[in-house]
């Protein structure tokens, strides 16, 4: 109905546009054309007749005669006056600022979920965003092909590598979702859920997994209006009040007034206000969407920034390397559990430790196995809170086991921090393990396999024995220190301009790139903007950063590089 309005105005202003002054005629006849659009539009005649005259008036008014362009003033007036009558104000939608944002849509079975996520994700690419539809409906017959027949028809991808009918583990396929979308910079994801014909236990137990794992930022819970509110539902909620998510509740299925009165019963839910809506035929749904954009967070609820305070310090590495060990050494009580099974340690632990006369918090973490993206159960959700609190830190201790070879999962961890950017602090742990042969080879294994890594200050230590654990604090601060060293912007171009000087880049397909003028964007970690007249070779870009630290310093902290390459211009012809 408003495409064929929008397309009748459309044509209407085509004619004005080509008009340097306009008549009282030309107004007329603008008029009449838009009277008759929307009176075939079904808008009240009561409703057409105070537009067109609140259009004359302002048309005979000042906004017209001191206008440089009538045509394109009349055109304003007549938008304005149509948002009043029809809605479509602009409002501001206050995504997360770390995409993507997460909507989980739940309820019963029949409720109309899966059409009502086609509404919402047309909607969304209108508003020019890039939604992901997600598939976690397995159970039910062709629910992921009726998902992709509704994302086709609303021109939104689907994410559904599982066929469904039974076959699938929902949580794996949301939790995959999420990574596609990071990946493929989906700014908005909606998972399509199972829904229950009764009170189905393993089924709602999904359901909570499926929330645990994405953390949605909001919920949208779906009831069939025309059914009403059963015990099934009650019991839904009682799961999605202990997740202290937002919860907005959609009354669907209220295709006309005659079940307005059975969508407002559904009060009794504790949700809030029901809002009805039509997932068929779109009614209500402009209402609904108010409802879903004025819950979403301004900010990502997970927010790890902290200020003041002691300094904060997360210990991580492998499974049994000596963590939990080591943080009741330093607290001199027993406050983490010691054990020789792999994975005691789930939650990370926190305490306020003194470390060489500096007082600190001090994280315990889980120990992080080689394949996280496959754990499942708690071994997963301690991956996540793992992560969680690397990014929580400041510096992060990596325990390694020094009476046994360096492995690649260690490798893994000490990229992990370094991509995070985070400081770096190195322990050797199980130093009285080790004899003077095992010493000679694990100086070799450091200098083959932690070559990259020569910026990250290292203690021998033994957490059992006590050995050498005060000198961790010296080397904090000393990674802290090179984590927030600032340098100032003529240093760098000074710097900059001897190393290019002394070292030019090498000569690629008869150019050679050179460094024009640097900055450093901010600290913590230490993040430099090279601009350049094209782009660096990668090996010259590392040369930058470890002469950088060798000027400089940066001790235990990493150094972010951002090549910012002059675009050329084309020649005009």
């Amino acid at each position: 109905m408003f495409d064929t309005l929008q397309e009748r105005l459309a044509e209407t202003f085509k004619g004005l546009r080509s008009k340097g002054r306009l008549t009282q005629e030309d107004i007329d006849a603008t008029m009449r054309e838009i009277r008759i659009a929307l009176l075939e539009a079904d808008v009240n005649l009561g409703v057409v007749k105070q537009f067109v005259a609140a259009v004359k008036e302002r048309c005979r008014g000042v906004e017209i005669s001191r206008a440089l362009n009538p045509s394109q003033q009349i055109i304003k007036i007549v938008n304005e006056e149509l948002i009043s009558i029809l809605g479509g104000q602009v409002r501001p939608i206050r995504f997360a600022k770390k995409p993507p944002t997460v909507i989980m849509l739940a309820g019963l079975q029949g409720a109309g979920k899966t059409t009502l996520a086609g509404k919402l994700a047309r909607w969304l690419k209108s508003e020019r965003h890039s939604p992901l539809l997600v598939a976690c409906d397995l159970q039910r017959p062709n629910a992921v092909n009726q998902l992709q027949i509704v994302g086709e028809r609303a021109g939104v991808h689907v994410f559904a590598p599982e066929p469904g009918n039974g076959v699938g583990d929902p949580v794996q396929v949301a939790r995959a979702a999420l990574e596609h979308a990071e990946r493929s910079l989906y700014d908005v994801v909606v998972i399509d859920t199972a829904g229950r014909l009764g009170i189905d236990e393993m089924l709602m137990q999904q359901a909570a997994d499926i929330k645990a794992a994405t953390r949605p930022d909001e919920v949208l819970f779906v009831v069939d209006a025309t059914v009403g509110t059963l015990d099934e539902d009650e019991a839904v909620v009682k799961v999605l009040r202990r997740s202290r998510k937002p919860v907005v509740l959609a009354a669907n299925k209220v295709d006309d007034q005659r079940h307005e009165a059975m969508a407002a019963t559904m009060w009794n839910l504790g949700l809030g206000e029901p809002y009805s809506v039509s997932a068929m035929h779109g009614r209500g749904s402009g209402d609904l969407l108010d409802a879903l954009l004025a819950v979403l967070p301004e900010a990502p609820r997970e927010s790890f920034d902290e200020i003041g305070g002691p300094r904060r310090v997360a210990i991580v590495g492998k499974p049994n390397v000596g963590k939990s060990s080591l943080l009741n050494k330093l607290a001199q009580q027993q406050r983490a559990v010691v054990s020789d099974v792999s994975g005691t340690t789930v939650d990370p632990v926190d305490e306020i430790v003194e470390v060489g006369g500096t007082i600190y918090r001090l994280i315990d973490t889980a120990g992080i196995r080689r394949r996280v993206k496959e754990a499942s159960g708690h071994e997963f959700y301690a991956s996540l809170r793992t992560q969680a609190a690397i990014e929580r830190a400041e510096v992060c201790v990596a325990v390694v086991d020094a009476s046994a070879p360096i492995t690649d999962q260690d490798l893994r961890i000490l990229t992990n921090v370094e991509e995070t950017g985070r400081a770096l602090v190195i322990a050797f742990n199980k130093w009285d393990l080790t004899d003077e042969e095992r010493r000679r080879y694990l100086e070799r294994e450091i200098e083959r396999d932690l070559v990259a890594f020569r910026w990250a200050p290292t203690v021998n230590i033994s957490a059992l024995t006590g050995r050498n654990v005060d000198k961790l604090s010296r080397a904090i601060e000393a990674a802290i220190e090179g984590w927030q060293t600032r340098v100032s912007t003529g240093k760098l171009n000074s710097f900059l301009g001897r190393l290019a000087a002394s070292h030019p880049h090498p000569v690629r397909g008869g150019k050679q790139p050179r460094i024009l003028f640097g900055t450093q964007a901010h600290n913590c970690p230490p993040t430099f903007v090279l601009f350049t007249s094209g782009q660096l070779d990668a090996t010259y870009i590392r040369f930058i950063e470890r002469r950088l630290r060798e000027e400089f310093g940066f001790v235990g902290s990493p150094i972010h590089l951002e090549i910012r390459a002059r675009e050329k211009h084309r020649n005009r012809q």
